[in-house]
């Protein structure tokens, strides 16, 4: 593994926010996420860990204090394509250029908390610069009480290329080795390549290089792929996901199968732009509008991502929050639609996409995604059965981060 980033040396005395982890058991419907729906359940937490699922019948009777939800407990939500640092209100462009790091720094913690008000106690940040390194490091070393995250540092392009504004800036092989060994060296959890927009970014010898450069330092690597042929470039190169998905052949899905590469779908800009009501508040044209609504009508647009999913491409759950009209604590709205236009099959198979499948492409289901014994005690209380009805997750009512209440 490569050397930890320089923040990690430093020692902290006391954490800032140094939240209780207590002994408790939570009462309540209990959504498992690992095959089971317990009517009448609880899980127990303790030091900030699951020590027991189960039906109310089994529940030992005084192993601690119980607390009555009167909702459903279920995983914590994972976001697996962020921008902590946009706010979704204002212009992208202008955001990147032209906000001062402070003022970057202070949208991510609000919007770490509309995450965790959310029920997300995961956030995939991939990319403002490099300011999602310090968010990283504010949250585990106390300073700020956010979700758990997992981070890119400054996503990697071309000179010049798409969103050039906003990330690492890389001309020729060695250079965009040198532009991973720097996220590497400030902490990155992964790397992202932006690999295409009207084109295809990248000569296969530089994208050869980012990618064999961040699998030589023990890290996953995606892909901003939004056609065909980049998706299918990507997948042979060998990038290990696939962001925001689109039309693809069934030689390119063949592969993602084979290759058992998931797609991280963002569809929330698509529907929070198509909603008058929603998007006028936004600033959002007329003309965009219009647009929005159109595609949202047209099946075509998700033939490609419907035909991946039904040949067992793994669909997980993402909102590029931070984009206009798509602030972070969206979370329905996109589920819904994915499972309207036959991306997810149901609601249950839509809530896989945003915990158990989401906690393996951060390579976390280890520790995450679901509630099992053993795994850290990432829930949430939502009122209602979101296993239903997707829009219960409108109504979160408490979050838990490793044990440690964040909300309600």
């Amino acid at each position: 593994m490569p050397e930890p980033a320089a923040w990690r040396y430093q020692k902290i005395t006391k954490p800032m926010f140094d939240l209780p982890t207590p002994h408790l058991v939570l009462a309540g419907r209990v959504l498992t996420m690992a095959g089971d729906v317990i009517d009448d359940g609880f899980v127990e937490i303790e030091a900030g860990m699951i020590t027991a699922v189960g039906p109310r019948a089994e529940l030992s009777a005084g192993s601690a204090e119980v607390e009555e939800t009167g909702g459903t407990l279920m995983p914590g939500l994972i976001n697996s394509h962020a921008h902590l640092n946009w706010d979704g209100i204002h212009d992208l462009v202008r955001q990147s250029m032209d906000d001062p790091r402070p003022i970057s720094a202070f949208k991510a913690a609000a919007n770490m908390l509309k995450s965790v008000r959310a029920g997300v106690t995961l956030v995939r940040d991939l990319g403002f610069h490099d300011m999602n390194l310090f968010s990283k490091q504010a949250v585990e070393q106390g300073i700020f009480p956010g979700p758990r995250l997992r981070v890119c540092g400054a996503a990697i392009i071309q000179t010049g290329g798409h969103t050039y504004w906003v990330c690492r800036e890389a001309s020729g092989a060695d250079e965009m080795r040198r532009a991973v060994r720097e996220q590497v060296r400030g902490g990155a959890d992964l790397i992202k390549i932006m690999a295409c927009h009207d084109t295809l970014e990248f000569t296969d010898e530089e994208l050869h290089a980012v990618i064999d450069e961040a699998h030589r330092n023990g890290l996953p690597i995606t892909a901003h792929a939004t056609y065909d042929a980049c998706i299918e470039r990507v997948a042979r190169f060998g990038v290990d996901s696939v962001e925001h998905g689109g039309s693809m052949s069934d030689d390119t899905v063949a592969l993602l199968v084979e290759k058992e590469i998931p797609i991280v779908t963002t569809f929330a800009p698509l529907v929070q732009q198509s909603q008058p009501e929603i998007a006028r508040r936004f600033g959002i044209p007329e003309w965009k509008i219009e647009e929005r609504q159109r595609a949202v009508a047209d099946p075509a647009r998700y033939e490609g991502l419907v035909k991946a999913a039904r040949a067992g491409v793994p669909i997980v759950f993402g909102t590029d929050a931070g984009s206009p009209a798509v602030e972070h604590d969206v979370i329905a709205p996109e589920l819904a639609h994915m499972v309207k236009v036959g991306v997810c099959t149901d609601a249950m198979d839509a809530l896989a996409s945003i915990t158990i499948r989401a906690a393996r492409v951060s390579r976390m289901d280890d520790l995450l995604g679901t509630l099992e014994v053993g795994k850290a005690a990432d829930l949430i209380v939502v009122d209602g059965r979101p296993d239903e009805d997707l829009h219960a997750l409108e109504r979160v009512r408490t979050t838990f981060v490793g044990g440690r209440r964040m909300h309600g």
